[in-house]
């Protein structure tokens, strides 16, 4: 499907879109464009990768004319510009709307206009039940890509949710590793909180589910285990070979939860299990209720008395997958052998 297509990726010089272009470039594909605000990371990418495939347009998805300049000739895009950082967002939470609302409404707006034949939108498992500033703003997003997608023809826009996805820019396993390495105590926030466990190539692979199986309105979501802070704190330091490194317990940040969701009870309940994989289709009703109780239409009922999908009622790893699971990552595999040359020597 990607063979002599034009895909773009905003926030592209992220962990995803570096993702995407490590699975991508070597592919059939026409053209990636990596859309960001960064020049320098843009700089870096074009230096590591140095792929005539790949091509970078400077701009912010909150202005509309450099999502359109950069939109003129997509046939696909990937929407993964946010502000996903917690605190900073409860500090500024208008920049989140800004960015992540508005930006979204910006990005649907021109691929619709230049008639991109499909849009899959990132979205996080903070926006169910939010409580933080990130959390609302990616609901809201949500929101924005089903109403847009709304009798909309000629262009797909669905969505996908992530839980933590391990290793990417911010994340707590490189602070953790970080702070090992330096001889710092690991800082936790609290021990039993716990959080779903993805890697970027399971980030990579759900939106390419979503690309595959999406239709108008469709938010996807991959089926992941979980573990708590303590137990990812104890796979880290065996596999570092520091069991007896300090941690020390800081409490918990602004608008942190002590566990995520990636699908509400209300969504459960409509939600279609496609194996690995649920997705939730959207309410395709109009405000016009009684007509469809007047021509006998099924009535979409969503009980609310079943269970949501959380990090704390989905399969749970102990140490021993915890470990098995980091060492997916190239990244945890170089650390690990770099420790393992400094113990021989």
């Amino acid at each position: 499907m990607f063979a002599n297509k034009v895909l773009l990726i905003t926030g592209g010089t992220g962990s995803f879109g570096n993702a995407v272009l490590r699975r991508f470039l070597s592919s059939e594909i026409g053209e990636i464009r990596i859309f960001s605000r960064d020049e320098k990371k843009q700089d870096d990418m074009r230096k590591r990768y140095a792929h005539p495939k790949l091509k970078f347009y400077i701009g912010d998805v909150r202005d509309i004319r450099s999502v359109a300049a950069a939109m003129r000739g997509v046939d696909y895009v990937f929407h993964a510009a946010a502000l996903k950082q917690v605190p900073s967002c409860e500090f500024h939470p208008m920049e989140a709307v800004r960015t992540n609302v508005l930006g979204t409404e910006n990005v649907l707006e021109a691929a619709i206009a230049a008639r991109v034949k499909q849009v899959v939108c990132l979205s996080t498992d903070k926006a169910v039940y939010p409580i933080n500033a990130m959390g609302i703003s990616k609901a809201m997003m949500e929101k924005v890509m089903v109403a847009t997608s709304r009798n909309l023809d000629g262009t797909v826009i669905c969505g996908t949710r992530y839980g933590n996805v391990m290793a990417s820019r911010g994340s707590v396993i490189p602070l953790f590793v970080d702070q090992v390495l330096a001889g710092k105590p690991i800082t936790v926030t609290d021990p039993s909180m716990t959080r779903f466990m993805m890697t970027l190539e399971d980030a990579v692979d759900l939106v390419l589910y979503a690309f595959e199986n999406g239709r108008n309105g469709d938010i996807f979501v991959q089926k992941a285990p979980a573990a708590t802070v303590q137990v990812l704190t104890q796979a880290l330091l065996e596999l570092l070979g520091r069991s007896a490194h300090p941690v020390h317990e800081i409490g918990t940040r602004h608008g942190e939860k002590l566990f995520e969701t990636l699908l509400s009870r209300e969504e459960m309940a409509c939600a279609d299990d496609l194996g690995g994989y649920f997705r939730v289709p959207p309410d395709g009703r109009d405000l016009n209720y009684a007509k469809f109780v007047e021509e006998g239409e099924r009535k979409l009922t969503q009980s609310s008395h079943g269970e949501d999908y959380n990090s704390h009622n989905t399969t749970r790893l102990d140490v021993s997958g915890m470990r098995e699971l980091l060492l997916k990552l190239d990244f945890m595999r170089r650390i690990v052998r770099g420790e393992a040359a400094v113990a021989e020597d």
